[in-house]
């Protein structure tokens, strides 16, 4: 597959998160994060969190971070490195291209894994 829809640009303010699911080129479903970063800038990473499994989209965005609200694991939204215990590993992230009032992500060329 291709890029696809994750959501419109104004589903996000600066410094916010949500939840989706993509479709991978096998068909199947994965959760990912879409992020907007404090300086406006959209992000998309792995949408769960590696320590226990709480979707990364309902964390708290602080600058380029997005903070797991169940243990407090930070994960850097440019790198998918988290960088707060206690997860360790970290979460894919995808590249994301703003067209026009869209936000389209590539699940299946992560930048990262």
């Amino acid at each position: 597959m291709a890029e696809q829809f994750a959501c419109a640009v104004t589903d996000l303010e600066p410094g916010a998160a949500l939840q989706t699911e993509l479709t991978l080129a096998d068909g199947t479903d994965t959760p990912v994060a879409i992020a907007r970063s404090s300086d406006g800038e959209y992000y998309a990473i792995g949408g769960m969190c590696t320590h226990g499994e709480v979707p990364l989209g309902e964390g708290d965005v602080d600058g380029t971070h997005v903070e797991c609200w169940a243990h407090g694991s930070r994960f850097d939204l440019r790198t998918g490195v988290p960088d707060e215990l206690p997860a360790t590993e970290p979460v894919p992230t995808y590249p994301v291209r703003i067209d026009g009032e869209r936000v389209l992500v590539d699940v299946d060329n992560p930048l990262t894994s």
